[in-house]
């Protein structure tokens, strides 16, 4: 009967909590100017290279450019221009068969769009966003519960996986919604994690800090459970009201069945199916400037950034103190919170950052696919145990919990001199020493293949076919994770590779297969960037192993870029996007960034990036600095008024 009416009433709550309005967040730094280079010049690039492709009604791709006459006009179409600036720095346009500009000229061109842009959405000073509303993911409940719990059990097993959206992350709010599933999920969950958590002596005396004695009545002992566990539960102090709500619960039950164990888990049980429990809610208001968040907001902030779980007792404990907006408390605890121990094997230990690492870096890298959407044909490519699939997609996530840990250069995603390695992965490598299943840092010889991102299996088998390489795929990845400029999809109607390769009968190796195919002037702009970028990784085969030859032939990994270019490997390869750092540093802030505020960034948001961005080439790429600066930054730290809504407080019976 209880399960039924809690069932009921929980739906009901939901409906409630999600009448509260989520507003889209912006955020912007003072503009420094625009003197890169004078409007004329620029007015002047776009007549010589690309108002001859790009003019009138009939403009290639329908983009008129032969009406720019002014910086003015940026600012009523910022996306599009700031998709003219990526096809522009990526060498995309103008196309390859056209007069090509100096370097300096595409790159000092780039640079006055991005101001110009800049100028245009920053001068107006920071707006942040609106208080946040949005559902626990599916890892953070699972955390959250193994925290509250004390227990070592995942109670997200059975809840449905979520989708991406914002950045392309699962804890995304217009992504989390609330479907009647959950509602019953939840449910399951809750009872599932307590019934665990009593089982063990030393987790149910944590949680039930007071049970009947002589001395002690159910119902006193039951407050006092209650009193400590709903805070931590809420992630904020709970009022009397709210306390006597649940202490109303357990009166109800034990006042049926006489036991306390029975009553007290049913009280605890509806806590953890409370909205309050189950959203990341932040109060709203309606000043019509910003505010700080509350502290307690800010340790739940920071807390599912960095961990993907509750506050500790520590930012707790500075959330009462009213700390969290203090700038050397927030440096401190992004120091603390970002920590591993390493033992003398080089194993890292008890890190609860991992759970950022593993979660951001699968989905920034899209390695989370490797086993799921992605499974290697290994008739072809041969066997891939669990080991090492396993030992693939930990390398980067140990790999972005080391720079954390150490405050190292985010340009070692770039190149590197060491990685982590179980024995299966160490093997896969060809490195010597002694491994076990658990992934370690070692340290690379001079000349390695391996090193950064692009020598990492999991990077070079999610950027394939399942049956062969692919340098198109693999330079499209170069291009949209690592540079943040995704090229246009293919135009229709375009062969494929295999029924290119099929109109000759020679043997012929990838690359030249793919020179056929590139042959149609449809494909030969996008191509010419792309393709050259994925050729420099063709002696990695799908999983990442190092060749020197297909199908007995010598293997070809040099690649021409559009202004002529030329660059040999992997080696040159790295070379070519650490001339490009600023882009690869940009795109992962912006990309950390909009995982830390959890929604898609903003025209405004960009002005902070740009800010951040500036401040990390300070402080030579450091990965703490990226962390602090996005936790220092206003969208991170305010919110916005807003329209107040029909439930400002979210009170569970009311």
């Amino acid at each position: 009967m209880f399960a039924h009416l809690t069932s009921l009433r929980f739906t009901l709550l939901l409906v409630l909590a999600l009448q509260v309005t989520v507003v889209p967040t912006a955020a912007a730094v003072e503009n420094t100017g625009n003197d890169t280079l004078p409007q004329s010049k620029v007015i002047q690039f776009f007549d010589t290279y690309c108002v001859s492709c790009h003019d009138g009604a009939g403009a290639e791709a329908g983009l008129d450019l032969s009406s720019f006459d002014s910086g003015d006009q940026l600012a009523a179409e910022i996306d599009k221009w700031n998709r003219i600036a990526d096809r522009i720095a990526d060498q995309q346009m103008p196309p390859i068969d056209s007069e090509i500009p100096t370097l300096e000229m595409r790159t000092a061109t780039v640079q006055w769009i991005r101001d110009t842009i800049h100028a245009a959405v920053c001068d107006d000073g920071i707006a942040p966003g609106g208080p946040m509303l949005r559902r626990l993911n599916r890892t953070e409940y699972a955390n959250t519960v193994r925290d509250l719990l004390g227990i070592q059990f995942n109670a997200g097993h059975e809840l449905p996986e979520d989708g991406a959206g914002g950045e392309g992350f699962d804890n995304a709010a217009e992504t989390l919604f609330i479907s009647p599933i959950h509602a019953e999920k939840y449910l399951d969950a809750a009872r599932t994690a307590l019934t665990h958590a009593m089982s063990d002596p030393k987790d149910r005396k944590s949680i039930l800090v007071s049970v009947p004695t002589p001395d002690t009545s159910p119902q006193a002992a039951a407050q006092k459970v209650l009193s400590k566990f709903l805070p931590r539960a809420f992630r904020r102090p709970a009022s009397d009201e709210e306390v006597e709500q649940y202490l109303q619960l357990f009166r109800q039950v034990y006042e049926e069945d006489q036991s306390y164990d029975s009553a007290i888990t049913f009280a605890l049980e509806a806590a953890m199916v409370s909205p309050k429990f189950l959203f990341l809610w932040e109060q709203p208001h309606t000043e019509t400037t910003p505010i700080p968040l509350t502290h307690y907001e800010m340790a739940s902030r920071l807390s599912y950034f960095l961990w993907a779980s509750m506050p500790d007792a520590e930012l707790m404990q500075l959330a009462a103190e009213e700390k969290l907006h203090d700038e050397a408390v927030l440096t401190q605890q992004v120091a603390r919170m970002v920590q591993s121990r390493i033992d003398d094997r080089g194993h890292r230990r008890d890190a609860k950052v991992r759970e950022f690492a593993s979660s951001f870096v699968e989905q920034w890298l899209g390695t989370r696919a490797l086993g799921r959407e992605f499974k290697p044909d290994q008739s072809v490519v041969g066997k891939l145990n669990s080991e090492l699939q396993g030992g693939m997609k930990y390398e980067p996530v140990f790999f972005m919990e080391d720079l954390l840990a150490e405050n190292l250069s985010l340009l070692n995603w770039i190149d590197a001199d060491f990685t982590y390695a179980n024995s299966s992965l160490a093997r896969h490598y060809g490195i010597e020493g002694t491994f076990r299943e658990q992934p370690r840092r070692v340290d690379l010889p001079e000349n390695s293949h391996r090193g950064g991102v692009l020598g990492m299996s999991a990077v070079l088998a999610v950027s394939s076919f399942s049956h062969r390489t692919s340098p198109v795929l693999r330079g499209k990845w170069i291009m949209e994770t690592l540079l943040g400029s995704a090229p246009p999809p293919p135009p229709p109607n375009v062969p494929t590779l295999e029924e290119n390769a099929a109109e000759g009968s020679e043997k012929r190796t990838l690359r030249e297969r793919l020179e056929l195919h590139r042959a149609d002037a449809a494909c030969a702009s996008c191509h010419a960037v792309m393709d050259p970028l994925g050729f420099g990784l063709e002696n990695y085969d799908v999983l990442g192993r190092w060749r020197t030859e297909e199908q007995g032939m010598p293997i070809d990994s040099t690649g021409t870029l559009p202004d002529g270019t030329t660059f040999e490997g992997v080696a040159g390869l790295k070379q070519q996007l650490m001339q490009r750092k600023d882009a690869f540093i940009r795109h992962l802030t912006s990309k950390m960034l909009g995982y830390a505020l959890a929604r898609q960034l903003t025209n405004e948001d960009q002005c902070v990036v740009d800010a951040i961005s500036q401040k990390l080439a300070e402080d030579e790429y450091r990965a703490q600095t990226l962390v602090l600066e996005i936790v220092k930054s206003l969208p991170f730290q305010y919110k916005r008024g807003q329209t107040p809504p029909l439930n400002q407080e979210m009170n569970d019976g009311q």
